[in-house]
């Protein structure tokens, strides 16, 4: 059963730090920066009610907020709101800027003042990994595409998610480490293949089948092609415990 917690931004603030797909207006909320694992650990570190609440006092702040802020609005000791802060920026939840308060420069005008700002204004992780976010920007984009094109709604999928495959292939540089990112679970098959024993896209695939299966099959092929590996291709895969597709070595798909 797939688990989720988000952490959601109310503000319109951008948190700097998501993937744009290109040539598409809507944002991906995948973040390059952090694994699952990754992202696992600071969903749990939010788990802690005080250190949650002080997460979001600063991600919905207008600025930067120093600790004595932070003490004054939770009415909480420093000791406290110091220990809680450096947990969230260990999670890379929470950015530390250096910054001189109030108008005075120069020599005699204090120290700079330790300020947090928000790193990420949202955070989710899921087990087994779910990426549905991914699935809602090429779907989004897709439909933007076929609006502004006048191609079919099928056509304009198939490229946004193709163009995005090719992008996030030339970003990892290696198929199994951009499917293992991605959150497929890839394992080998024995045969120099590669089965993908986790869908990032299950419960819409349960759903929508044909639509979702086509998208993950456009985006495979296009990180394949972005990964520059010639040796494996996409084949389909009836086992319905994993991914409706797997890699095959590229001379066996001649065979398929």
């Amino acid at each position: 059963m797939a688990t989720t917690e988000p952490v959601r931004n109310g503000t319109s603030r951008p948190s700097g730090d998501g993937q744009r797909l290109h040539g598409a207006g809507p944002e991906s909320v995948l973040d390059p920066t952090l694994d699952e694992s990754q992202r696992l650990r600071a969903v749990a570190s939010l788990g802690d009610p005080v250190r949650r609440k002080l997460f979001e006092l600063v991600r919905d702040a207008a600025g930067a907020l120093s600790r004595d802020d932070c003490a004054e609005a939770l009415a909480l000791p420093k000791s406290t709101i110091r220990a809680h802060l450096d947990r969230l920026v260990q999670e890379r939840l929470l950015l530390v800027e250096f910054r001189k308060i109030g108008n005075r420069t120069g020599p005699g005008s204090g120290r700079p003042t330790k300020l947090y700002t928000v790193a990420r204004s949202e955070v989710s992780a899921s087990v087994p990994p779910r990426h549905y976010d991914l699935a809602a920007s090429l779907l989004a984009a897709g439909v933007q595409r076929s609006i502004d094109t006048g191609d079919g709604i099928e056509q304009s999928l198939a490229q946004v998610a193709s163009e995005e495959g090719r992008r996030m292939g030339s970003e990892a540089g290696d198929i199994h480490q951009l499917l293992a990112n991605t959150g497929y679970s890839p394992e080998p098959d024995g045969g120099g293949g590669t089965i993908m024993a986790n869908c990032p896209f299950h419960r819409l695939s349960r759903d929508h089948t044909g639509v979702i299966c086509a998208l993950n099959g456009s985006l495979l092929t296009g990180a394949l092609e972005g990964c520059a590996e010639s040796g494996l291709a996409l084949a389909p895969d009836a086992e319905i415990s994993h991914c409706c597709a797997r890699l095959v070595p590229a001379t066996e798909t001649g065979s398929q």
